[in-house]
């Protein structure tokens, strides 16, 4: 639904594939994220994008992604590749419950130190690099971020206090009556009304 309606208000989308771990350790994952918009950028003109307006999304490791891609910049070390010659910056984020700080698992359930583990192994030091807020300072692009209230370790309302003191705009919705995904139909705000909001940042933020 929410491409659907980006596409009607005359957005192009483009879905990202990134290679998985641990088949592929980190951070082929942010490096891949981030190749994928520098190719964009390249191919701008064939693509009919403009490539000074590129915003993103994801959820849950898609919002960690799409979350590194506003917070890592170059000086972070992970454009390497191609199309070097352009850059990766991002100019706005929308961020779906996706981990923020992947070195603090404390009050985490058990999957998701047996997933962050696989994922990322043992290093706190490691797990530091995949977290955006790593990375945060001021200057990041402006972020929406959307979690369900539900979910057992919520980070996001700590990371948009974060992104506040940084003074980065941010705009934080908590999501009553849902867990890790957006898309129960008794929660509040509805799932439709939570795809408006993500159209009106864009507006906002792109136009």
């Amino acid at each position: 639904p929410l491409q659907r309606a980006l596409n009607a208000r005359g957005y192009v989308v483009a879905s990202l594939d990134y290679r998985l771990a641990p088949a592929a350790p980190w951070p082929a994952q942010l490096t891949d994220a981030k190749c994928a918009v520098r190719f964009l950028r390249a191919h701008a003109a064939a693509l009919r994008i403009d490539p000074a307006r590129i915003g993103v999304w994801g959820s849950s490791a898609g919002g960690q992604l799409a979350a590194l891609l506003g917070t890592a910049g170059p000086a972070a070390g992970f454009d390497v590749g191609q199309y070097l010659e352009q850059p990766s910056a991002v100019r706005a984020v929308v961020d779906m419950f996706g981990p923020t700080d992947l070195a603090r698992l404390d009050g985490a359930d058990p999957f998701t130190r047996v997933v962050v583990r696989l994922g990322l192994g043992a290093s706190p030091a490691t797990r530091r690099t995949a977290s955006p807020v790593t990375y945060l300072a001021p200057g990041a692009p402006p972020f929406l971020i959307l979690q369900g209230e539900d979910f057992v370790r919520p980070q996001s309302a700590a990371f948009a206090e974060r992104l506040r003191v940084a003074g980065v705009p941010v705009t934080y919705i908590p999501v009553q009556g849902t867990g890790h995904t957006l898309d129960t139909p008794t929660q509040r705000p509805a799932p439709e009304q939570l795809t408006g909001s993500v159209v009106s940042f864009f507006d906002q933020t792109l136009r």
